[in-house]
């Protein structure tokens, strides 16, 4: 099918874009004619790519581009239905197209959680309380066999992305023998925390950036590379975000709410808050070097140059537990010697 002219396009003039042709060809029909306009709305670390799609009487939806030799749409779709039956607002699908990697979804809106949040800080207390109640909900409706597992080869290849990409690469201090023991033995330490707790699903990027502004709040996004794995995961993601922080005092009493609520609710949480604080804190580091990896390799190897500006975060974060806890002593001395 051919589309018109009077389809408008608010998007930066590419010298040849065949995939977004293609979409807004594809768009013509689920929308039941060419009368739309399309804009981009957002892109994330991944090589998929949103639009917002308005039709002439003013309703939107979002449109998500995701090349199908780079990214799989099933995983999305998956996982948006268990979402949505455990009551968390995660876009509805309103028209797919696996061959093409094209999806049709509801539009949540334009306001991120990030975005009010960075306008307001006075929001944070009730923004906080859905988030860790839609949390919640997501976790309270685990079931085996729907999600790959968050298991040890997986913790280990993101923690392998510190040393080469961020510490090699980014900072041109490849780790001696005598570092890459130390780091390792911390490794050993994380992944056997991780792995030791009870097993829920987790979003994998719970954050701010990905929690919309709705009715009900938060609408849920980005949330395609969700596993099966350790309970502190999501609420340590965040708390200890990625693009804001928090003063501890904010992040021990919101940690601490969410573990009343969940023990209130019948989550696998343990009776001593201490101990699950130091789970929490341990599952933040794995993170933490990950994101620290996963920023630097967005960087110098596919160009894209903003994100390693929160790195300083993620080291701050990093230093900061590896200094409470003796037995991760040894990553606090590696972190001081590449940052010298």
């Amino acid at each position: 099918m051919q589309v018109k002219s009077h389809i408008t396009t608010q998007l930066a003039t590419h010298p040849v874009d065949a995939r977004l042709d293609a979409l807004k060809r594809w768009l013509a029909g689920p929308l039941a004619g060419p009368d739309f306009s399309i804009a981009s709305a957002s892109a994330d670390a991944s090589f998929r790519r949103y639009f917002r799609v308005t039709l002439a009487g003013g309703r939107s939806f979002v449109a998500m581009d995701a090349p199908p030799d780079k990214e799989d749409c099933r995983a999305f779709l998956h996982v948006a239905g268990l979402l949505r039956a455990a009551g968390v607002h995660a876009p509805r699908i309103h028209a797919e197209d696996l061959a093409q990697g094209f999806l049709l979804l509801e539009d949540l809106g334009r306001t991120s959680y990030l975005d009010a949040l960075n306008q307001d800080r006075g929001k944070a207390p009730a923004l906080m309380r859905d988030a860790i109640g839609a949390l919640i909900q997501w976790q309270l409706a685990t079931r085996p066999g729907e999600l790959p597992p968050y298991d040890e080869a997986l913790l280990r290849r993101e923690l392998a992305l510190f040393p080469e990409w961020y510490a090699e690469r980014h900072l041109a201090r490849p780790l001696s023998a005598a570092q890459a023991a130390s780091f390792e033995s911390v490794c050993a330490l994380l992944a056997a925390s991780a792995l030791a707790q009870p097993a829920v699903y987790v979003h994998r990027d719970y954050m701010p950036r990905n929690l919309m502004l709705g009715e009900p709040s938060p609408g849920v996004l980005d949330f395609q590379d969700a596993v099966i794995g350790p309970i502190t995961y999501d609420i340590a993601s965040l708390m200890r975000d990625a693009f804001l922080s928090w003063e501890e005092e904010r992040v021990l009493d919101w940690t601490v709410r969410y573990w009343e609520q969940a023990r209130k609710a019948g989550l696998p949480v343990g009776a001593d808050f201490s101990e699950f604080w130091r789970a929490f804190e341990w599952m933040g580091l794995q993170r933490h070097l990950k994101v620290l990896g996963v920023f630097a390799r967005l960087t110098h190897r596919d160009g894209k140059e903003k994100y390693v500006a929160d790195t300083p975060r993620f080291v701050a974060y990093a230093r900061a537990v590896a200094r409470r806890y003796a037995a991760l002593s040894p990553l606090a001395r590696l972190l001081d010697e590449l940052e010298r």
